[in-house]
């Protein structure tokens, strides 16, 4: 059985808690991987392929590149928390014995949380003309915002070939039920439950008083379309990274990916107890 070590090389504490369980798990005969880091001393190939499980040392940010790392594979994800929020993680060391959550993980003993995911089209072209396609996949959301160079920015949503709006504003926001409490929830979003399979799309800060959040049906497709009656340059993020960052972005279009992501936890109340921890601040014994 392969194990696979995704940590956050920026603390200490995740790359010696990941050293630590790669011995506990060598004694226990698993085999283990490290996914390779420009910042990691560790000289290791991101090579997922035969992996039985992946652990994600750190927060969520952590888990969203441990997530982009297995993509459509449906491969388990544990995520050990050592970050600031950990919403998306099962356990943190300050409350927990790591090894024990481990080994429940290991032998099955955990809850399957199946979280949908994105599959994103971008469609741009560059300075010289030249037309570029971009296909990626997103975890928690897909963000479309007003650029360094626009004060803001003027698209067309269209749902399944049913047009909503052109809106003017910051941008719009479609995300998973996962990502609900990420930007689109800061964008004025619900808290929508991880077992939700379509999209949520929370304009933001949009220029009319009229224009609210939706939820789609999971076999939906969302188009948003830049207007060429007010021309701008919008930034477009994928689970917070940036896309075609050489390109004018034309259109991106998301729809359901085809393979969700396998989440670790203790049970459906995981969602709500967190909900209640982060966003309420109730403290709550395992």
């Amino acid at each position: 059985m392969k194990v696979f070590l995704v940590p956050n090389y920026y603390k200490n504490e995740a790359v010696e808690s990941g050293l630590a369980l790669e011995l506990w798990l060598s004694r226990q005969g698993y085999e283990v991987a490290w996914a390779a880091d420009q910042r990691s001393k560790i000289v290791s190939t991101p090579d997922i392929e035969g992996s039985d499980l992946v652990i994600s040392l750190g927060g969520d940010g952590t888990l969203l590149r441990a997530a982009r790392i297995v993509g459509y594979q449906e491969i388990p994800i544990l995520g050990l928390s050592y970050g600031h929020l950990g919403f998306l993680t099962a356990a943190s060391p300050d409350d927990t014995d790591i090894l024990s959550v481990v080994s429940d993980a290991l032998a099955g003993e955990m809850h399957v949380s199946r979280r949908a995911t994105l599959a994103i089209d971008v469609f741009a072209h560059t300075d010289e003309g030249e037309e570029q396609t971009l296909d990626t996949f997103a975890l928690n959301d897909l963000a479309l915002t007003r650029g360094p160079l626009s004060d803001m920015v003027e698209f067309t949503i269209t749902v399944s070939g049913h047009r909503i709006d052109r809106l003017r504003g910051d941008g719009v926001v479609v995300s998973t039920a996962t990502g609900s409490t990420g930007y689109a929830l800061s964008a004025g979003g619900p808290i929508v439950s991880p077992d939700y399979t379509g999209m949520v799309c929370v304009p933001i800060a949009p220029h009319t008083i009229q224009a609210r959040a939706f939820l789609t049906s999971p076999s939906d497709v969302v188009e948003i379309e830049m207007s060429r009656d007010r021309p701008s340059i919008p930034a477009v993020a994928v689970d917070g990274v940036f896309v075609a960052k050489d390109a004018v972005v034309d259109r991106v279009v998301a729809r359901r990916g085809p393979g969700d992501i396998l989440l670790l936890d203790y049970g459906p109340e995981s969602f709500y107890t967190s909900v209640s921890r982060v966003f309420y601040g109730v403290h709550h014994d395992r």
